[in-house]
């Protein structure tokens, strides 16, 4: 069995809820296929917001879902004693161990923003074939050597635009062909100085985008959405926040993303508007790229490791009450009941009292109560206003909740 065939196995147990033969089925196969490759190459959920829900510090060993790992090496600024990262995509896995190699074998901070900051200059592909390569593991090494498309190398996305790539950077390319259709210029709102400016934008050029058929046709095709990384069953319990409707779930969203934070406070905003970050390095950035932190994620990176596993299986291996924290993005909304219960049975097994668990929902509410028996839930404080509290600071804006959990002693 190849890696990928291994991959493409352990999506389809998390992803794969309803018959092949069935619209939803094959949706869902198509969405963990294309989940194969890299998907996220920066994550999208507030590693500042994790990082204080979860009050992150010294001895703490942390264990969490990585994506494209900008949490991962953000929370090496919090000198955790340990962080543990899973992730079912090849891909990510690759792409955080180049990350956590490129801290540690770079010269300075300069040459780090320029692989993983600027992402585009063509110098970082030597910086890679110099520092980065030689050290890192054969597996990860070969992945990015392979040929993909009509680049020669994978890594060559480091010197044409690594934001550009994989399923969400051409989701977010494709957006921006369409705004350019419907004449929407976002260079006025990357120059904002103030939220009214921004909320006077949304209500110009973007709240308008929302009332077209052709963008409502669009936006309800769950297909659609698999470039955000929602599954079928998440983009259902996305709609239901809009009384069965994607489209004002999307449209407040977008929002949030636009009006709730300043523009230059919040890279997801960059990410989004302006296909990557600051050009001219001074916008804001994930903790771990910046100056400040540098010596300190460098100098924790050989605690952070990541396993190309599920969840589950990394903490069944686990002693008991051996993590202090856990970081699920929102991995629990493609998971049917018996997958909730076996994660929060090893959850709690390995969890330390005073414990913290935090997770997000497509929707609004939590997941959890009446689908993981009320024994095992009964062993944890679900923490509401301090999970509100923590949503409404997270600037990528794209979920309608976060939820903080914490072991009772």
């Amino acid at each position: 069995m190849t890696e990928t065939d291994l991959a493409r196995g352990q999506l389809g147990g998390a992803v794969h809820q309803k018959p092949l033969f069935s619209r939803t089925g094959a949706q869902e196969r198509l969405f963990s296929k294309l989940f194969t490759g890299l998907v996220y190459a920066q994550i999208w959920e507030d590693p500042c917001v994790d990082m204080a829900g979860l009050e992150l510090g010294p001895g703490d060993n942390v264990i969490c879902i990585s994506s494209g790992g900008c949490n991962l090496l953000s929370y090496l600024t919090a000198n955790p004693a340990s962080v543990t990262a899973v992730d079912l995509s090849p891909a990510h896995v690759a792409l955080v161990r180049l990350k956590l190699v490129a801290a540690q074998t770079l010269p300075d901070h300069a040459a780090f923003y320029d692989l993983l900051g600027h992402a585009n200059r063509p110098s970082n592909i030597a910086l890679y074939d110099r520092y980065v390569a030689p050290a890192l593991d054969p597996v990860s090494r070969a992945w990015w050597d392979a040929r993909q498309g009509l680049m020669p190398r994978r890594v060559n996305m480091f010197g044409k635009g690594l934001y550009r790539f994989g399923v969400l950077g051409q989701f977010i390319s494709t957006m921006h062909v369409v705004s350019r259709i419907a004449g929407v210029d976002y260079r006025p709102l990357l120059a904002c100085q103030s939220l009214a400016e921004q909320q006077d934008f949304f209500d110009r050029e973007i709240a308008p985008l929302f009332d077209r058929g052709i963008v409502k046709m669009i936006a309800r095709r769950r297909a659609s959405l698999f470039g955000l990384g929602i599954p079928p069953a998440q983009f259902d319990k996305l709609a239901l926040d809009g009384g069965g409707d994607i489209v004002p779930v999307l449209r407040e969203r977008t929002r949030k993303l636009i009006c709730d934070f300043p523009i230059s406070e919040n890279y997801f905003a960059w990410a989004a508007f302006n296909r990557g970050y600051r050009a001219d390095g001074n916008g804001p950035v994930p903790p771990y790229l910046e100056a400040a932190n540098f010596d300190m994620v460098r100098a924790n990176a050989p605690r952070a490791s990541i396993v190309n596993r599920p969840l589950t299986a990394v903490l069944a291996d686990l002693p008991p009450a051996s993590k202090q924290a856990y970081v699920l993005l929102d991995a629990q909304d493609w998971m049917n009941d018996r997958q909730l219960t076996d994660l929060w049975t090893e959850i709690t097994r390995t969890a330390t009292p005073g414990a913290r668990v935090l997770f997000r929902t497509g929707g609004a509410a939590d997941i959890l109560p009446g689908r993981v028996p009320a024994p095992l839930l009964d062993r944890w404080t679900y923490q509401p206003d301090r999970s509100h509290a923590l949503w409404q600071q997270d600037r990528s804006a794209i979920y309608g909740g976060l939820h903080l959990y914490q072991m009772k002693d």
